[in-house]
C-alpha cells in the first residue's frame, strides 16, 4: 500500500525531495527505523538520494542517522527495563547455549547485566568450580542455586530498570578483578560507533568489564546491530567474539570480520 502523502508515487513518478522526506518521517514514525536500501526500491530513487535525504533530516534534528540507515531521536535515550524485553526470545536463548563452550572448566568469569546474559545464566553448567562475578542481582539470584559455583556481586546502587549495579562500589570492586572471560551485553552497536548504552552510569561498568578480562564475548541478537544509544563504552576491537543469531545477514557478518571481529551465528 503507498503512503499516504505520496502524490508522486501515485502518478508513478519518483516523488520530489520534500515529499521523499515526508513518508521517510512517517516511515520512521510507524516502524521505528529507517533502512536506505529498502526506500530506494520503495520510492524509485538512488540509495545516495536516500542517505542526502537522510543527511538533512538528521541536521534538522528529526532523526540520528546509522549504519544503513537512520533510528528516532527518542531512541538514543529510550531503555525498556530487562522484563519488558520479550523480543527475540528463542534467538537469545540459542545465543546463550552458543555461549557455553566459551565457558571455561575452572576459574572465573564476569557476566554483565542484560536479558541475553540472563539467558546464560538460566543454562550456565553446575558441573564447574567456577567463581561468577556480575553486577546484576537476577542473575547472582540465578546462579546461587549452584552449589559448586562461588557467586559473587559487585556491590554498589542498583538500577531499577536493569537491576545492574552501579556507581562507586562497583567500580571499586572492578578495579581489583581480573577474570578469564566477560560476557557482555549490550543496547546497541556499529562498526563505526562501537558499544553502546542509555546510561552513563552503566557505560562506565562495562568499559572496565572490557579491560578486566582475558577474554571478551559480546552476546547480542541480531536487531542491536545499528541501535545507537548515548553512551559508547567500547570499540568492537575491544571484542574477542560476537556472538549473535541466525538473522544477521551475511554481508553484516563480512563487515563485522573485516573490522575484525569473530562472529558466530547460533
Amino acid at each position: 500500500m503507498e503512503p499516504t502523502g505520496d502524490p508522486g508515487r501515485r502518478a508513478g513518478r519518483p516523488p520530489y525531495a520534500a515529499q521523499r522526506r515526508q513518508i521517510l518521517l512517517q516511515t520512521l514514525r510507524s516502524a521505528g527505523r529507517i533502512d536506505v536500501t529498502d526506500m530506494a526500491d520503495r520510492l524509485d530513487v538512488s540509495t545516495e538520494t536516500i542517505r542526502k535525504d537522510l543527511t538533512e533530516l538528521e541536521r534538522q534534528g528529526l532523526l540520528h542517522r546509522v549504519h544503513g540507515g537512520a533510528v528516532a531521536v527518542e531512541d538514543l535515550s529510550f531503555e525498556p527495563a530487562v522484563a519488558a524485553r520479550t523480543e527475540y526470545t528463542d534467538e537469545k536463548h540459542r545465543i546463550a547455549r552458543a555461549a557455553l563452550a566459551e565457558v571455561p572448566l575452572e576459574g572465573a568469569v564476569l557476566i554483565d547485566a542484560g536479558s541475553t546474559t540472563a539467558c546464560l545464566a538460566d543454562v550456565m553448567p553446575a558441573d564447574r568450580d567456577l567463581a561468577v562475578f556480575t553486577n546484576t542481582l537476577t542473575i547472582a539470584l540465578t546462579l546461587a542455586t549452584r552449589p559448586r559455583l562461588t557467586v559473587h556481586t559487585l556491590g554498589g546502587r542498583v538500577r531499577s530498570r536493569t537491576f545492574a549495579e552501579v556507581d562507586n562500589w562497583a567500580v571499586r570492586a572492578l578495579s581489583e578483578l581480573r577474570v578469564d572471560v566477560a560476557f557482555l551485553g549490550t543496547n546497541g552497536f556499529t562498526v563505526d560507533d562501537g558499544l553502546r548504552t542509555p546510561d552513563e552510569s552503566e557505560a562506565t561498568v562495562k568499559r572496565l568489564m572490557l579491560k578486566v578480562a582475558r577474554r571478551r564475548v559480546l552476546l547480542a541478537d541480531h536487531s542491536k546491530l545499528g541501535r545507537i544509544s548515548l553512551f559508547k563504552y567500547g570499540d568492537l576491537s575491544d571484542i574477542d567474539l560476537l556472538i549473535t543469531d541466525a538473522g544477521m545477514p551475511d554481508a553484516e557478518v563480512r563487515r563485522l570480520e573485516d573490522a575484525g571481529v569473530k562472529v558466530v551465528r547460533a
